[in-house]
């Protein structure tokens, strides 16, 4: 079975962040995974336009009840009717993510992923503190290909192997 790597960021993009994604789902796709993503605009568009510019699947997670929401780079969507609430198949059906800048949305996406003990990837995205302290659990990468190569690995710590 291939990894999914989510990625998660906002639902627009200056140039600066779509380059960002775009370059994500293609190391994605490049690693031989398959992209989970919210399947709309933005990030999500950027990240798998990515990924298919390498041949790579996408899978889309929708927040409404119509597969033709999804954006044209996206292989398989999934609508769920869901609105917001979506945001947690999205982390669920990942084995680790990456989150490219963001708002609230992405936040809370990080949380749970946290919260589920699914690896996160930060790039140029939040930092949380407890206790006045940063929290260890997202980690974070510089460029989108030690992105893509810290999520490899996360996943596979996680798993044991």
């Amino acid at each position: 079975m291939k990894p999914s790597i989510g990625v998660i960021g906002p639902n627009n993009c200056d140039p600066d962040e779509r380059r960002l994604g775009f370059d994500v789902g293609a190391g994605i796709a490049n690693a031989g995974a398959v992209l989970v993503c919210g399947g709309l605009g933005g990030m999500m568009e950027a990240a798998a336009e990515g990924a298919k510019s390498k041949g790579g699947t996408t899978i889309g997670i929708l927040p409404g009840q119509s597969p033709e929401d999804a954006n044209s780079f996206i292989d398989i969507p999934v609508p769920t009717g869901l609105d917001v609430v979506r945001n947690f198949l999205v982390i669920r059906a990942s084995s680790s993510v990456i989150a490219v800048r963001g708002g609230y949305g992405t936040l809370t996406e990080i949380a749970i992923a946290l919260r589920l003990g699914i690896p996160v990837i930060g790039l140029r995205t939040w930092t949380v503190s407890r206790d006045g302290l940063v929290d260890p659990g997202i980690l974070t990468a510089e460029t989108p290909d030690e992105a893509v190569s810290k999520a490899l690995d996360a996943m596979k710590n996680r798993r044991g192997n």
